[in-house]
């Protein structure tokens, strides 16, 4: 009798321990946080006097050279169509480079203030222990003898001594305390 044996996979096993094969994409890979830099870098140079500059030299280069030119070498007749597509191109580019830049910036200026959030909460928590702890040494301070408070003690029993030698006058045994010492 002969066995019969289960025909070989085509397909490779999974191996966990090793990382996967990647897969083709159809699409683009890009680093987003490289894409982002670079779109808040345009966006900060649309704002810019410069770029208003650049961009008014190059329209009035466009619009004379397209009325002055002559008529062979001239490439956008005068209703301007191909600048004006231009331009649109141009703002159609820029609405979404500036938005992202402000999403950027907006979670920048989320992640400082919940920084600040949390520094404000510690220097709070820090005041509050030492306050605590002034508060402390103030109450211990008045539970502490003070020179003026001993000075009037003993003033007090400097006193009553002088009082008692008064009322009891010393009798005349003198005892010599040598043998005490």
């Amino acid at each position: 009798m002969a066995i019969e044996r289960a025909p070989e996979r085509t397909t490779p096993r999974i191996r966990l321990d090793q990382p996967r094969v990647r897969r083709p994409r159809l699409l683009p890979e890009y680093d987003p946080e490289a894409f982002g830099r670079l779109s808040e870098r345009i966006a900060r140079f649309l704002g810019t006097g410069r770029f208003i500059v650049w961009m008014t030299f190059v329209i009035i280069a466009w619009v004379v050279w397209n009325v002055s030119a002559p008529e062979h070498l001239r490439f956008d007749r005068y209703p301007f169509i191909f600048l004006t597509l231009m331009l649109s191109l141009q703002a159609s580019y820029a609405a979404p480079l500036i938005l992202l830049a402000q999403n950027r910036q907006d979670d920048r200026d989320r992640v400082t203030h919940e920084q600040d959030r949390k520094q404000n909460e510690r220097s709070i928590a820090d005041t509050e222990y030492l306050t605590r702890e002034i508060a402390a040494l103030r109450i211990g301070l008045g539970e502490v003898a003070t020179r003026d408070w001993i000075r009037s003690e003993l003033e007090d029993l400097v006193r009553d001594l002088d009082e008692r030698r008064d009322l009891f006058p010393h009798t005349g045994s003198h005892r010599s305390d040598e043998a005490d010492r």
